[in-house]
């Protein structure tokens, strides 16, 4: 993540010295082995990577109540993303420099909850999509790590305001956002707490999780797409 006016070097010690003071807001237990709660019909999911963001998606129709309720924003969608982000910056639309101190420093976050009528690869082209597939509990930790960090009235989840473009709203989150707690952070620990062999310590660029996650798929015998390695980690890669 680079701040005008600090230079990369700089930037990256302060990651350092704050990676130092202690570690992530994102917490989880790994989950191993299967159960009875494991029962019932897999479920795919998809990660997305756009530059230095991440998202999960899923299909509209396997997501359960009261995560379903995100539903009724974006009635003709067929799947729907979650990404984590700073409230500030977000919601300026990138343009004021406080807002890109909350890369560093921390802050309010957010989530932006994105409806799409195609499918994520239609969307993002195929080397931005990875799918993934879960057991029905897997499937249940993921919704759930999801919803605990949506802030909802009466089960509902909360509507900040509309999103950057059209089919997109924005969501008031429980979990604050800083630069030892990034949208790829929040993606590292999502997929931890569904159980899948992630580490999401120290992790706020998207190509470390893109990397973790292409790994699954491997052994998962999925097709991943193969972009080029010099993008996987960069310096506008993450925030």
């Amino acid at each position: 993540m680079y701040v005008p006016g600090i230079s990369y070097l700089k930037t990256m010690a302060l990651l350092t010295a704050l990676a130092l003071a202690g570690c992530s807001t994102a917490h989880s237990q790994r989950v191993t082995g299967t159960s009875e709660a494991d029962a019932g019909p897999r479920v795919v999911i998809y990660v997305i990577r756009r530059s230095w963001h991440t998202d999960i998606g899923f299909n509209a129709s396997d997501l359960p109540l009261p995560l379903a309720a995100v539903r009724s924003q974006l009635p003709a969608a067929h799947y729907l993303l979650f990404g984590f982000g700073d409230q500030h910056y977000l919601t300026n639309h990138g343009r004021s420099i406080g807002g890109l101190v909350g890369a560093i420093w921390p802050g309010p976050g957010l989530v932006l909850v994105t409806g799409l009528a195609g499918t994520p690869e239609q969307a993002f082209g195929g080397d931005g999509v990875i799918r993934l597939t879960l057991s029905a509990g897997q499937a249940r930790r993921l919704e759930e790590y999801v919803l605990k960090t949506l802030v909802a009235t009466d089960s509902v989840p909360k509507v900040l305001a509309t999103g950057p473009y059209e089919g997109s709203y924005y969501y008031a989150s429980t979990v604050r956002y800083s630069g030892l707690n990034t949208c790829n952070t929040w993606m590292a620990a999502a997929l931890k707490a569904a159980g899948l062999p992630v580490h999401s310590f120290g992790v706020e660029f998207s190509g470390q999780i893109w990397r973790q996650v292409r790994e699954i798929a491997r052994q998962q015998k999925l097709p991943v797409a193969q972009p080029p390695e010099e993008n996987l980690l960069s310096g506008s890669d993450a925030r």
